[in-house]
């Protein structure tokens, strides 16, 4: 009976351990691999995503900024494209009709 017990015990310790040792690792990798959002001139980092419409069952159009220019990207099934890119201070929205976007290069992946 001695020997049940302590194979349970160590078997316990040994599962106590493992699953510690898991949590400390989901931890660091969570915190490594969080975004850290810096302030000033080079801090906006992150892609944002703004808006997106669905074309079909694989396509979509979608609107991205990232360093405070927008892209308009079409995404399928086989790749992503630039359809419309507007430089930074420029309003996609409500462009004027002197300020169109750039077109981008199609074949941009």
């Amino acid at each position: 009976m001695e020997s049940f017990a302590l194979s349970f015990a160590s078997m316990v310790l040994a599962l106590a351990v493992v699953l510690a040792l898991a949590w400390v690792v989901l931890r660091l990798l969570r915190s490594r691999l969080q975004p850290r959002g810096k302030h000033g001139p080079e801090g906006d980092e992150m892609l944002r995503y703004v808006r997106a419409l669905q074309l079909g069952a694989k396509e979509r159009v979608v609107l991205v900024e990232h360093r405070g220019e927008r892209w308009m990207l079409g995404v399928t099934a086989g790749g992503i494209s630039t359809l419309a890119h507007w430089p930074k201070g420029a309003n996609a929205s409500a462009a004027p009709s002197g300020s169109a976007p750039t077109r981008g290069d199609a074949g941009c992946s």
